[in-house]
C-alpha cells in the first residue's frame, strides 16, 4: 500500500513544464522527481512526477532500480551527479538505462535533497544529447535547487491533504516541543492539540507521533 499521489494536478503538471520549457535551452526535455516510499524500506523510492507523462514507465524503472539509491550515498558521492546514460561503467544493462535511452535521452544530471535516516528526494534533467563541459551541468544543478522549494511543497500537498493546524502540530512536534508547549504556542488546549496529532497521524497511517513526524520529513511536508 503506497500513499495517493496525483499525476493529473494541473498545478504540478504546469510546474513541470514550465520547468522544461526554462531549461530548452539547455537541451533539457524532460525532468522527474523520485521520493522515498514512506511506507517502504530504506532502498524503496516512488515516482513522484514525472514530465512528459510518456515517460513513466522510463520512470519507475529508474525508481525500481537501486542506482543513485541508498547504496550510492553510503559512497559518500556528491549530492549532484552528471552521467552519460550510454557510457556509463556501471550496470550497463539496467532497463531503465534501455528505457531512457529507447525515448531518445543520452546525459542526466541528478540532484539530491537529503533526508532524515539516509533517504532523499532526487530531481534528474534528461537530454537528447551529451554535454560537453561541467559547466552545462552546473546550470542544470542550479535550476533545480531553484525550483525545488516550490515543486517539494506541491507534491507535498497532493500527498497528504494535511489542514494547517494538522500541520502546525507536526512542524512544532519537530522542532521538539511537548503537547503543552505546543499549545502555548498555537494558543489552545493540550487536547485540541492532541486532536490535531491525531489526524495528522491517521492521515500519515501512523500510530504515533515520532513516526508521524519522520513521514512528514519523507513526503516533504516538513
Amino acid at each position: 500500500m503506497t500513499l495517493p499521489v496525483n499525476f493529473d494536478s494541473v498545478g504540478l503538471d504546469g510546474i513541470l513544464a514550465d520547468w522544461v520549457c526554462a531549461l530548452r535551452d539547455q537541451g533539457v526535455e524532460a525532468v522527474l522527481v523520485l521520493g522515498p516510499n514512506p511506507l517502504g524500506g530504506r532502498d524503496q523510492r516512488e515516482v513522484l512526477a514525472v514530465h512528459p507523462p510518456r515517460l513513466v514507465a522510463a520512470a519507475e524503472a529508474l525508481a525500481e532500480s537501486r542506482d543513485f539509491g541508498a547504496g550510492w550515498r553510503d559512497s559518500d558521492a556528491p549530492l549532484v551527479a552528471w552521467q552519460d546514460i550510454s557510457k556509463s561503467s556501471f550496470e550497463q544493462s539496467s532497463r531503465w538505462r534501455r528505457l531512457w535511452l529507447a525515448h531518445g535521452y543520452q546525459t542526466l544530471v541528478r540532484v539530491a535533497f537529503s533526508l532524515p535516516a539516509s533517504r532523499a528526494f532526487e530531481c534528474f534533467m534528461f537530454s537528447p544529447r551529451a554535454f560537453a563541459d561541467r559547466s552545462e551541468a552546473a546550470v542544470l544543478a542550479w535550476s533545480a535547487f531553484n525550483v525545488w522549494p516550490m515543486l517539494r511543497r506541491t507534491i507535498a500537498e497532493q500527498r497528504v491533504g494535511l489542514s494547517p493546524r494538522e500541520l502546525e502540530s507536526l512542524n512544532l512536534a519537530f522542532e521538539g516541543l511537548t503537547a503543552r508547549e505546543t499549545a502555548a504556542r498555537m494558543d489552545c488546549s493540550e487536547r485540541t492539540v492532541n486532536y490535531h496529532l491525531a489526524n495528522a497521524m491517521a492521515k500519515l497511517q501512523t500510530d504515533n507521533k515520532l513516526a508521524a513526524v519522520q513521514r512528514a520529513c519523507w513526503i516533504g511536508l516538513i
